[in-house]
């Protein structure tokens, strides 16, 4: 797949260690941690993490997870159902926001009929 995005290549993941190794293994044992079989298993963990990847758009995370969700035993079913839920939770958020603005038109309303020379 050609993509904008240069691909992560073992050089990088080199050049991360060196550049700050004690952040490279505090950051690799804190996400073995997170994706271990726990109360959720693993299998679930991988296809959280492909849904939210949708929502960051981190192309990175998307190819990584759905690798790592998929060495789990995630179906492209499962996968494709958890991308929806996370795309119904993306647009709810920004529905739910329009509260903000229709707050601030109500104001902008009240403000402008109180002072009408504003």
């Amino acid at each position: 797949m050609s993509s904008i995005y240069p691909p992560s290549t073992s050089e990088i993941a080199r050049k991360r260690r060196d550049l700050a190794p004690g952040q490279q293994a505090a950051f690799e044992a804190f996400s073995k941690s997170v994706f271990a079989d726990g109360v959720l298993p693993a299998k679930i963990k991988q296809i959280i993490a492909v849904a939210v990847a949708h929502v960051t758009q981190c192309p990175y995370c998307i190819n990584g997870h759905t690798k790592a969700a998929l060495r789990t035993g995630a179906t492209s079913e499962e996968l494709m159902e958890a991308i929806w839920v996370a795309t119904e939770m993306r647009a709810g958020g920004a529905y739910a926001h329009s509260t903000l603005m229709l707050t601030t038109l109500t104001e902008e309303e009240e403000r402008r009929h109180s002072h009408p020379t504003e």
